[in-house]
């Protein structure tokens, strides 16, 4: 059996720095050649172009690329937000030295810009005054463009969220169709997908030193084009690895916990995916996924294509994949080694003025004022959950800061945020209780590759010891200046339940009257596909959550978040959504509908109509590899409307719809129906309001 461990890598800030260091730290990383001149500097090493207001903050990934450069000696501008529409303001700080690096911005420049139903938005949290129509349409395409024109022959690298959700062929839901890898599009030299910190470093490094960014190939988390595979490659088509398991019968997710005198259920099997032991020469072996032309057009190959991507994610033992597109190919070598936690904490560390630029004035950046006193204190997630990007992007495996690194960060904010008043907005991540939250050993840690640790069951090689974040709970409500530490990051409800201690601490200590969790759903079609757990985890929680907000004499109350429309939805389960918000007596007034991010499993399903959890076939579709889209507008429309099927506006679609179901015993005045009757129905019809001379008749 291969022996399996995490890859080397070289410690993040190791090596000697660039020899403009001597110019010392930014106060703010410069926007203009004015302030490029009052820190003595001709030229930039690196320019950083982003879609986001800049803001000198270690949420903000430019920042973080920036600051983490600087310190390795580089001079790093920062273009934000430029006008798209000729290169000239990509030419406002001169060429930069070394390369141009390229992002959207925090958050992809299509899910920023449309709503789920493909409507413009009119804002833009991440711009002054909350302004729409600061970015372009895919942003990184349009911005790697520019730069380009600015200056040729200057090396253009790409990353961030977007990049890193387009590195192959995809499904783009705002065109509906498959669009190719964003790098041939862009015509970058490089594109950094994953946490960027070892990539950025590795890139300015060489460069520094001369070498050609076109020899740059073995850099881990990097994608490039390439003719061919080079020679001393083991080649395997990824139709050839596919070797799944035995079917996976989910559990059941109404089941409650066990009565106590009643023994605990079998455990239910861990899904596996086989995919043909590993070769002991991992390093030089690469799958070939199908090409992009191929992939366009048959949907059986695009689930297949994803499915083996998926499974080639963990650091530990992931292959580098190569996809034709035309006459080139796409290169993606494996994800990045994560971060150790002196790295992350050296990072979280750097000397961040944590205020947007002075350029701005007073100016309000919503996305800003919504995380300047929180703290993020880990990075990845281990859920799995198939409509989220986080995993896609950065991996399953938690990095952690020291305990002593998070209290530095609520310090500093205590010490440089001038409107600070004693509230810490959040503690949390990703996932809020998955800090310090690992594999039992790195060698199985290493080796597996599971789509999520915490589905079909929490796996019993995970250590879900909760006490360490108990500690640093504790320890962030006694730093001096302090009052109040709120939770507000997203929950993972059903391993919060393995630590009754825990529970009891965040609702005596760190909930503001309301916590934000996320069932998504209620029955086991879209639950499965979603790989959630069943409504009992949330039941259980939410007793423990009311049992420990009495025992501290508070009112409070948890705000669960669902999903319409999801893949594997059909208008039973939305129906069946419905009435137990109204048994519980739910009335959600923000409703979140599916929306098709790129790469996503579940964007695999809504595009093919398959499960790419299960093998991948061409057989008949079966039940058991069939997925249930829900796609056309009105129908999408139904699914919205039964979560909030307390909105007069949603009556009449919901009428016709049970109607339909053959369920119009739910229409009525009964406590148990869902909807009243409409005027045909008995019920009396809405008195008009009339004006005449100002008065209502």
């Amino acid at each position: 059996m291969t022996a399996f461990a995490m890859p080397a890598a070289v410690p993040l800030f190791s090596r000697p720095k660039y020899w403009a260091a001597s110019f010392g730290i930014a106060p703010q990383l410069p926007m203009s050649r004015a302030e490029m001149d009052r820190l003595g500097w001709e030229a930039c090493d690196v320019i950083l172009v982003t879609g986001d207001a800049y803001v000198d903050h270690p949420s903000f990934g430019m920042a973080v690329m920036g600051r983490v450069l600087e310190a390795q000696g580089y001079r790093v501008g920062i273009i934000s937000q430029p006008d798209w529409h000729s290169a000239d303001p990509f030419r406002a700080l001169g060429a930069p030295t070394l390369f141009f690096g390229v992002t959207a911005g925090n958050m992809d420049s299509m899910v920023n810009r449309y709503t789920s139903e493909r409507k413009l938005r009119s804002d833009d949290a991440y711009t002054p005054g909350g302004e729409g129509g600061r970015r372009p349409d895919r942003a990184v395409l349009v911005y790697a463009q520019r730069c380009r024109e600015a200056f040729k022959g200057v090396p253009v690298v790409i990353g961030g969220i977007e990049a890193s959700l387009r590195r192959i062929a995809h499904y783009d839901y705002w065109s509906d169709k498959v669009r190719r890898s964003v790098l041939p599009d862009a015509k970058a030299d490089l594109l950094v997908y994953g946490g960027g910190e070892r990539q950025i470093l590795e890139i300015a490094h060489r460069l520094a030193r001369g070498q050609d960014i076109k020899q740059m190939t073995d850099i881990r988390g990097t994608a490039f084009m390439r003719r061919e595979v080079p020679a001393g490659w083991l080649e395997i088509d990824s139709t050839d690895v596919d070797t799944p398991g035995a079917l996976i019968p989910h559990p059941d997710p109404y089941a409650m916990e066990p009565a106590c005198e009643q023994a605990a259920p079998a455990a239910a099997p861990v899904p596996t995916l086989d995919l043909r032991p590993l070769q002991k020469d991992r390093d030089h072996s690469v799958v070939r996924l199908p090409a992009y032309e191929a992939v366009k057009d048959d949907p059986v190959l695009y689930a297949h294509a994803s499915r083996v991507m998926h499974a080639e994610t963990n650091p530990g033992n992931a292959r580098a994949l190569i996809q034709r597109h035309g006459e080139r190919e796409v290169w993606l070598n494996p994800p990045p080694v994560p971060l150790t936690t002196p790295e992350i904490d050296a990072v979280f560390d750097l000397p961040y003025s944590r205020l947007p630029h002075e350029s701005y004035g007073k100016a309000h950046i919503p996305a800003f004022e919504m995380i300047q006193n929180s703290v993020n204190i880990m990075r990845g997630c281990f859920g799995g959950c198939t409509f989220c990007s986080i995993t896609e992007h950065e991996g399953r495996i938690i990095q952690s800061r020291s305990e002593d690194s998070i209290i530095r960060e609520i310090e500093a904010i205590r010490d440089k945020n001038p409107g600070f008043k004693g509230t810490i907005s959040d503690l949390g991540g990703p996932t809020a209780n998955m800090w310090r939250l690992h594999c039992k050993s790195p060698a199985i840690e290493a080796a597996c590759r599971l789509p999520s640790c915490v589905y079909p069951e929490i796996c019993p090689n995970l250590k879900t010891d909760h006490n360490p974040l108990i500690r640093l709970y504790r320890r962030a409500r006694a730093v001096p200046g302090v009052k109040k530490v709120l939770i507000a990051s997203g929950l993972r409800y059903d391993l919060a339940v393995t630590s009754p201690e825990y529970v009891q601490e965040l609702v005596t200590h760190h909930v503001g009257g309301y916590l934000k969790i996320a069932p998504e759903h209620t029955e086991p079609g879209p639950l499965a596909k979603m790989m959630k757990p069943g409504i009992g985890s949330y039941e259980k929680f939410r007793r423990m959550f009311e049992k420990f907000s009495r025992q501290a004499g508070k009112k409070q109350y948890l705000i669960p978040y669902f999903i319409a429309a999801h893949p594997g939805t059909t208008d039973q389960d939305m129906l069946n959504l419905a009435l137990w918000l109204k048994r519980n007596d739910f009335k959600v007034d923000q409703v979140q509908t599916f929306l098709p991010s790129p790469m996503a499993t579940a964007t695999t399903m809504y595009h093919t109509g398959r499960n790419p959890l299960r093998k991948i076939t061409r057989r008949t579709r079966t039940s058991a590899d069939a997925v249930e889209t829900v796609k056309g507008h009105r129908q999408r429309k139904l699914h919205k409307a039964f979560l909030r099927y307390h909105d007069r506006r949603n009556w009449p679609l919901l009428r016709e719809a049970l109607k339909s179901m053959g369920r119009e015993d739910l229409i009525g005045s009964g406590k148990e129906c869902l909807v009243p009757a409409g005027p045909a129905g008995g019920a009396a019809r809405p008195r008009k309001v009339r004006r005449r001379g100002g008065k209502r008749g």
